[in-house]
Formats: structure tokens, sequence, C-alpha cells
């Protein structure tokens, strides 16, 4: 099994990883005894959470069973915008020990608060990520995650002290410094966005560094969906295995959930966030198995405890055991959000399936832009894809070539044609952070 694998590597079996292997009676009389609390916490402390429950005819000892969950009101991100900044605290500031925020580029940012034992448990679940992914004690950790007010950087870099790794702050951008400390530090693990360490392994490329023979054996991906296509051509173009994670602000940071080294699914750390998954048009909750929104409760928070937050990702719960001993469940990996969905002519389309028809055709980079325009009423969708140096040299009969296959693959995902135009290598701009795949312009 993976797990004794685990056991066996250096370091040994990290004790906050002991979580993941509760049997499941257990697990959930932590489970319910944490939504319990953290319902008793948010009803006496959170103007918005009590007024909606004393609407809906639930008090916290209503909820006697981890079934009564169903009973409690979601918590949507306009909640957290129109409580701007402090309105869900459930702690007076003199126990608030860290603020983040999101940029706030759409609208008033997302502010979340952390009581000290709040940012104990981030380094507690961050420290089970990085276990999950095989890492331990012994390994340098070059963390390319922005640090500042977002949550990424400095929620993994506690998580990596914690499991006694020795960790790089370099946080994201100036690639050439990257590769420079990649090499000198004897790297063997790193974290950052797929699409920015895609732009890693490309300028290694292009300054003569083959990243498969440095000590760096392991990538930890997060912040943003990315294919199995793109998983792929990071794990061939630097050598590495390549996890993904996922979090998010409102509920914690990065910590939420990871692969283990099946990467098959990524295991919700249950104990401090419960999921569900619903019908995402009606609200109802959907079996294990079944394909909709994933829904999120913080069971230890306390600075900001969420309760049923909709966090629009879809996903599905996967029922069968993982061969890596842990008993947390797992979600499927994270390519679609319904808020990222547009519609183009009647069609529901997602920037992952666009990726997957790209990315699966041999000549393509993976670099491209989804421009979305309105002509005469209609609405019109152009994909921008970065080509090979040699496919793009090649117009005649290369270009043409992967042209025609990528419109085949687009349409046979999408059933729509498309209008395609193929550039050279680094005409797309490169982000340090989260790439920005879609630029709709209708309205303009």
């Amino acid at each position: 099994m993976l797990v004794e694998r685990w056991n066996d590597a250096a370091g040994g079996f990290h004790p906050a990883s002991a979580a993941d292997y509760l049997p499941k009676g257990k697990l959930q009389e932590v489970q319910l005894r944490r939504l319990r609390a953290v319902v008793e916490r948010a009803y006496a402390n959170v103007a918005l959470v009590r007024e909606r429950m004393q609407a809906d005819g639930v008090r916290p000892d209503d909820i006697t069973q981890l079934s009564d969950i169903g009973r409690l009101p979601f918590t949507v991100k306009t909640d957290l915008r129109d409580t701007y900044p402090f309105g869900l605290f459930a702690s007076p500031m003199s126990e608030i020990v860290r603020l983040h925020a999101s940029s706030g580029t759409t609208g008033k940012p997302i502010v979340v608060a952390y009581t000290r034992e709040d940012l104990g448990v981030w380094a507690e679940v961050m420290t089970r990520t990085f276990a999950c992914c095989g890492l331990h004690r012994g390994d340098i950790l070059q963390n390319a995650f922005g640090y500042g007010l977002f949550t990424g950087g400095l929620g993994a870099h506690y998580g990596a002290e914690a499991l006694g790794a020795t960790v790089i702050p370099v946080s994201g951008g100036n690639t050439e410094r990257q590769l420079m400390v990649m090499q000198d530090f004897n790297v063997t693990a790193v974290c950052a966005t797929p699409s920015y360490f895609i732009h890693v392994i490309e300028r290694a490329t292009e300054m003569g560094i083959d990243l498969r023979t440095l000590p760096l054996h392991t990538g930890i991906f997060g912040a943003e969906p990315w294919s199995d296509v793109m998983r792929q051509r990071i794990e061939e173009g630097a050598g590495i295995k390549a996890y993904d994670i996922y979090g998010l602000s409102e509920i914690i940071g990065p910590g939420v959930a990871s692969e283990c080294e099946a990467q098959h699914g990524l295991h919700v750390f249950e104990d401090h966030f419960y999921p569900e998954i619903i019908d995402p048009e009606s609200g109802e909750p959907l079996p294990d198995g079944a394909e909709g929104e994933l829904v999120l409760t913080t069971l230890s928070k306390q600075a900001m405890p969420v309760i049923r937050y909709r966090t629009r990702d879809i996903t599905r719960i996967i029922a069968e055991p993982c061969r890596c001993g842990r008993s947390i469940r797992r979600i499927q990996r994270i390519g679609r959000r319904s808020d990222d969905m547009f519609i183009i002519r009647g069609v529901n389309v997602f920037p992952s399936q666009v990726e997957a028809a790209l990315l699966a055709v041999e000549g393509t980079l993976p670099h491209y832009q989804i421009i979305l325009t309105r002509q005469g009423g209609l609405d019109q969708m152009t994909v921008e894809v970065e080509v090979t140096p040699e496919v793009f040299s090649d117009k005649v009969r290369a270009l043409e070539d992967v042209r025609t296959k990528i419109a085949k693959a687009i349409e046979h995902i999408l059933g729509i044609r498309v209008t395609l135009r193929l550039v050279e290598p680094r005409t797309i701009a490169r982000s340090e952070g989260k790439a920005r795949r879609v630029i709709d312009q209708r309205e303009i």
C-alpha cells in the first residue's frame, strides 16, 4: 500500500496525518461535535447567520446528527462582500491575529480572519497536504505561491515548516531567480500555480537548464483549475510528480483537500471541512458519486466560521476507497466552476473543456486565451493558442494541420465551431499568479 511506502520514507509517518486514517464512526463523532460547536458559535456571534437560521426556524440545539446540516442556510460569496469588511467575524478583533483579502478586482474584496488557533489548524492541514504528496523532513521546498494578502504563500509556508521541510519563501515572479534558487539550493519540491510553472519550464529550456537533471522530484500546484493534459506536460517537462491541491480563502486558504500519491482524487480533510454535493439549480443534496456543486462547512474555524459555503466548483465525492489507505473521502479533481461558465450560441462552455481540446493536439503549447465578442447581435468566440516554433514556421502544412485538428477537437467537445488564431511562442502574456483565460469583450 502507498501508506506503507510513506511510513518507510525518510522522516517517517507524520503525526499530523493520523486524522486521515480515523475509522468512519470516530470521524463522524468528531465531525458532529465540531459541527454543533461551530453552529452555536456562529449563531451567537454572527448576525447574518442568526437571522437566517431564525427565519428558517432552526436553532443550534436542533443539530443532533450530521444529516441535520441540510437544515442550515447556505452562505454565498456575495455575503462576504455585503458584510465587508468584518461583518462575518465571530471573534473580537483583540483575538484576531491575521487578516487576508482577495484582490477585489470584481468589486469589494473578500476579507477573511484567523485567530491563533485558526492558524494552528491551517498549519496542520497544510502539513497533511504535504504529507499526502509524499514530502517529509529533509525536503527543500521552493514556495512560489504569492505572499502578502493572498492566502497561498503563507498557508503553504507554515505547513511545510511544521512538516519539518526547509522552506525557501521565494514568492512568485522573477523566473530567472527562481531557476537560480532551484539549481543552487538543491530544491526537491516546489509550490506554484500550474500555469506559472509551465512558464518556468519554458524559461529553463531557453536558458539551457534541464529541470529533469535537478534533485527536484515533486510539484504541488493549486489556485486554478488545470487539466490532466497540463499535468502530463508538467511532469514530462520537469521530470517530477505533479500533485493537485485545493482550497479557497473563504474557507481557510490552501489546505482544504489534496491529492495523495495515487493521484486519483483529492482527499478532503473533513475533520475540519465538511463536504456536501448539491444540485446547483435546486440546492438539494446529491448522493456520493453524483456530480454537482461542492458545499463546504468549516468545523473548527473560530474567527470566521462559514456554514454551507457554495463554492461554485463542480465535482463529485468518490465513494470507493483509495489505495493510499486514508479513510477521509475524496473529491474528483475540479476542472469546472459554475461561475467560469459562459454561453456561446446556446452552448455552455467551460475553459477547461477548451484547454483539454487544445493540449490534446501535438504541436500546441499550454498558453491560450479565449476572447468573447458580439457581432451583429451574435456572440462570437475566438481561441488564441501558441504553437511550437516548428509548427509556426511551417505555415503551409504543419500550421494548417494543427489548425484542422484543433478545430475538430473543439467541435467534438463543444458541438460548435469557433474562430482559431494560432500564434507564435511567447505571444500570449504570461502570468506570475493565476492565469487569465477568458477575455469577455461582449459588453464593450
